[in-house]
């Protein structure tokens, strides 16, 4: 009886109103009253068996990581008080609200919602740091190596600073990531002493671009540059912490398995045999590595819930096969257990090796808790171990739900679950039939499960890869049916079977035989990019594609009744969001250095001042364009002299960009818009983009409409966040809003204007 009571305490705290007949029998529609009438019927139906017991929990996530997106959105930082209020607050609301059928979900809902608001201010407040705000030269600095990376051309470490001096610095970073000459990283733990050129964290290329400022903020580094000389090793003047000492091992560990695996398999082989055992990829060649993402098979370097599994169910697998050999031993000790607990310190260990990337944390999290339900003989309900899989990941790393990583991992699961659970019972059916029995024999199922797998995790990140790197995969599915099956059965478990025996000294002929499956991968990857229109390219789009997207993604995954086809309209409505929009006729970088105008021939041409071209190169894949940011074609359409360049709009508008200030007079005069890295002089006609409109702008977009500007800015006025400092407003306020400095005339180019050798 107290059980029975306990049962309905809890099961009765929230519970919508149901009708006494849930399905009642549907008459024949009497017109379209009576049409009406079923419908809605039908719809109450659904959405009451959609919002049943169990089914909202998946939402809780979803409703956590929006709060922590509308964190990310504010211009200003909230202050941590209120937003613990409000999440203090929103949690009573719902407590309050518990036991009304309609107020209680969506008062849950809020609570979640202001929970992840809250989690994430918390977090910036916890982790906060000084951001250096200038460039600055010859910066002594001395600290601790904290971690390094390997990369083709060259190293990068993140120096803890302990003492920093240079001029132009009015506060200390924390920490500062360095580009060093390849070969030449200290090991982490190391206290070295060197001089280094500092720059700000770099911020969006163009609007609506990845903020690598952000990213950088909350891996707690305040400034990145590059080494001038050479990088001395001292004694520390203080002992190392706790976490630099694990780091300093673990780091050690890595590039031992890195430096055997690498010394057997040269080339990309052993880099990418490395990178699924350590998590250590950055030393892919450009090629391969552009080949493997492009063909559709990229997932495989990233450690993930694949990885994961494979590890954990090797591990779990083959020590219950080898306990089961003792029948006497097994009759009497839960060897399965034993196997669980066995393959869950695998996977923790495997987590720490591999860098523990969002991605690998997710993995481990959902098989954490398959494991653990295996040693309480409980069942791990898989909507639900993704859910707490993801909120799990968000309170330790809010940050984590605007980077690729985390979409596109989460995104793909959500589906392949959601497939899974529908699917099961077709998947099963006809196995007990002689023909079904010959299909599973072979494999057929295993087959039919892989193009199915392929499908649904293409499909779900197809988004979040056309919004972050602007491109698709063609033959996704045709790659991974040739390359999965090869990393699953020989890839893999080799890698495993080589990490066990290299203490003993047996590895080689693992890593040898590893290197044979990575081969054929590294062949499919290259022969599938060589396949007629297999770079799948498409222009940036704005982030309310990519939100509605996502929601109708989630609805389809998560809703069970016919209400999920609605998703399908609003997957399409974001679909040709996407595909429509416009792209700019004028890009000018953050530092005025590069700049980007769309010439009469419909694509970009481009006028740079340095040697950089990264921004170059993601301009060019934001625009679709094939072409390489080093191609000298990039600057057709562009006439350049000794004070500056002028180019032509589709329209034929003259945009200027102007490097001497003996060029304003004149660009000013003739010129719509007049882009420097320079201040320029008051009373000029054109639109002005100079050094102090892009000190409070950043990165620039624009677009010409009729006769006027329609501009937008990486960063809108007043946008003051810990990781992109405000500057000061000046007298250029009207710049962007499209009315020119003193404009006494319109900007329209006159005939004269079009004149040859403008």
């Amino acid at each position: 009886m107290v059980d029975q009571g306990r049962s309905r305490g809890r099961t009765e705290t929230w519970r919508p109103w149901t009708p006494a007949d849930p399905r009642p029998a549907l008459a024949w529609p009497d017109g379209l009253a009576g049409l009406a009438r079923n419908l809605t019927e039908s719809l109450r139906r659904w959405a009451l068996a959609d919002v049943g017991p169990g089914r909202l929990m998946p939402w809780l996530a979803v409703a956590f990581g929006f709060g922590i997106i509308l964190y990310f959105t504010a211009e200003q930082e909230p202050a941590i008080w209120a937003a613990i209020a409000l999440a203090v607050i929103a949690g009573i609301g719902a407590v309050l609200a518990r036991r009304r059928p309609i107020a209680f979900p969506l008062t849950l809902a809020i609570a979640a919602a202001a929970a992840g608001f809250a989690t994430a201010t918390v977090k910036r407040a916890m982790i906060a740091h000084p951001v250096l705000q200038a460039p600055a030269w010859n910066v002594e600095i001395a600290g601790f190596v904290e971690a390094r990376e390997e990369r083709e051309r060259s190293d990068r470490i993140v120096v803890r600073v302990h003492l920093m001096a240079g001029a132009r610095i009015t506060e200390k970073p924390d920490r500062v990531r360095i580009s060093v000459r390849r070969g030449m990283a200290p090991p982490v733990g190391a206290f070295v002493e060197l001089k280094a050129r500092l720059s700000p964290p770099l911020a969006p290329l163009r609007p609506g671009g990845y903020d690598f400022a952000r990213d950088s903020y909350f891996q707690r580094i305040g400034a990145s540059g590059f080494v001038l000389g050479r990088i001395r090793t001292l004694e520390p003047p203080v002992p190392p912490g706790l976490w630099l000492r694990y780091a300093a091992k673990i780091d050690a560990l890595r590039e031992a398995i890195d430096s055997r695996i690498r010394a057997v398999l040269p080339g990309d082989k052993g880099a990418i045999a490395s990178a699924l055992i350590t998590g250590k990829r950055d030393a892919i060649s450009t090629p391969v590595n552009d080949a493997m993402y492009i063909s559709g098979i990229g997932h495989v370097l990233s450690i993930s819930g694949y990885h994961m599994a494979v590890v954990a169910g090797v591990v779990f697998f083959t020590l219950r096969a080898l306990l089961a050999l003792f029948p006497a031993f097994a009759n009497r000790c839960p060897i399965k257990k034993w196997s669980a607990l066995a393959a869950l310190a695998a996977a923790a260990f495997y987590l720490l090796l591999s860098g523990a990337e969002v991605a690998t944390q997710r993995s481990f999290i959902m098989i954490g808790i398959v494991l653990i339900g295996v040693l309480v003989d409980r069942p791990a309900l898989t909507l639900r171990t993704l859910t707490v899989a993801a909120l799990g990941v968000l309170l330790l790393t809010p940050e984590a739900v605007v980077h690729p990583s985390f979409q596109m991992s989460f995104a793909a699961t959500l589906a392949i679950v959601a497939t899974y659970q529908g699917s099961l019972s077709w998947m099963n059916a006809g196995a007990d039939t002689a023909r079904g029995a010959r299909i599973a024999l072979w494999g057929g199922r295993e087959i039919v499960g892989l193009v199915l797998v392929s499908l649904v995790a293409g499909f779900a990140t197809t988004l979040y890869t056309a919004y972050h790197f602007h491109r698709l995969a063609p033959y996704g599915v045709i790659a991974n049916l040739l390359a999965m099956p090869v990393v699953s059965v020989l890839v893999m478990p080799m890698g495993i079977l080589g990490a066990l025996a290299l203490p003993l000294g047996f590895d080689g002929m693992f890593w040898r035989l590893m290197g044979e499956g990575i081969g054929w991968m590294i062949a499919v990857a290259l022969w599938v990019t060589s396949l007629p229109g297999s770079v799948g390219r498409i222009g940036a789009f704005g982030v309310g594609p990519l939100l509605l997207g996502s929601a109708g993604l989630i609805v389809l995954c998560l809703l069970k009744t016919p209400l999920r086809l609605a998703s399908a309209v609003v997957i399409i409505v974001a679909s040709l969001w996407a595909i429509r929009s416009p792209a700019p006729d004028v890009l000018i970088a953050a530092d005025g250095s590069n700049v980007a105008i769309r010439t009469t021939t419909g694509r970009l041409a481009m006028v740079k001042t340095g040697n950089d071209t990264f921004a170059f190169r993601e301009w060019l894949a934001a625009d679709a364009d094939a072409r390489s940011p080093k191609e000298k074609a990039l600057a057709d359409g562009i006439t350049c002299d000794e004070v500056g360049c002028i180019g032509r709009l589709t329209d034929a508008t003259l945009v200027a960009f102007t490097r001497t200030l003996e060029g304003f007079e004149e660009d000013c005069r003739r010129a719509a818009l007049v882009a420097s890295a320079r201040d320029a002089p008051p009373g000029c006609a054109a639109l002005v983009v100079d050094r102090q409109v892009r000190q409070r702008t950043g990165a620039l977009a624009l677009w010409r409409v009729g006769k006027a500007w329609e501009t937008v800015a990486a960063r809108s006025d007043g946008y003051d966040r810990p990781w992109s400092r405000s500057r000061p407003q000046t007298d250029d306020a009207a710049a962007l809003s499209g009315t020119p400095r003193s404009a006494t005339r319109d900007a329209t180019p006159s005939p004269d204007d079009l004149e040859p050798g403008d």
